[in-house]
């Protein structure tokens, strides 16, 4: 690793936090040896890190952002038919959640306590996609009418499953297209309006 220069010493922490984090898991992330790898001082992270929980946080709040950038991304690169978009962003949100399993988890544990409003506010950008995916579908009648996050949390329960599934070497990572494709596709014939 080439030592930190030119101001970025935050971006290089994040970035090593994040591969130790995909590593060894955040138990094991420490201030102290992300400064060593880093080539700083043990007490210069602590300008833009306070404390360990800072850092969790921050590492929460950007996992927020590069979830909302992929499904950006997916959603842009597919056609305007909701079938098509619903099957790009259950795609890339499972590749997300299967490639980032310790920050996946890590960002839904630092969303739900106390003083995480950042972390809500980051984490709005990337449901606020899906819920309005789930609204298009609902206005163009291949969902039934109803509250978008009630479907919502039927489609993300789903996705979830996919994901600890996977993440638990319980079903092969080469399945998962065939599996996201099948699982949009119930999902849609079991949201239709009758």
């Amino acid at each position: 690793m080439s030592p930190y220069h030119h101001g970025n010493l935050r971006t290089t922490l994040l970035a090593a936090a994040e591969r130790s984090l995909r590593q060894h898991g955040a138990d094991q992330l420490s201030l102290r040896e992300l400064a060593r790898e880093a080539g700083v001082s043990h007490a210069a992270p602590r300008r833009h890190f306070p404390d360990r929980q800072s850092l969790l946080d921050a590492l929460a709040e950007a996992g927020f952002a590069r979830l909302d950038q992929e499904l950006r991304a997916a959603l842009t690169a597919t056609g305007p038919e909701f079938g098509s978009r619903l099957h790009a962003a259950a795609a890339a949100y499972l590749r997300f959640a299967t490639e980032d399993a310790a920050l996946l988890e890590l960002m839904f544990t630092r969303k739900h306590r106390k003083e995480a409003d950042r972390i809500v506010a980051a984490a709005a950008a990337p449901f606020g996609l899906l819920h309005d995916l789930i609204a298009q579908g609902q206005k163009e009648g291949a969902l039934q009418p109803g509250d978008p996050q009630h479907v919502g949390i039927v489609l993300f329960a789903t996705l979830q499953g996919i994901a600890t599934l996977i993440n638990g070497s319980l079903v092969a990572p080469e399945l998962l297209d065939g599996i996201v494709e099948t699982a949009v596709d119930q999902f849609m014939r079991g949201s239709r309006r009758p």
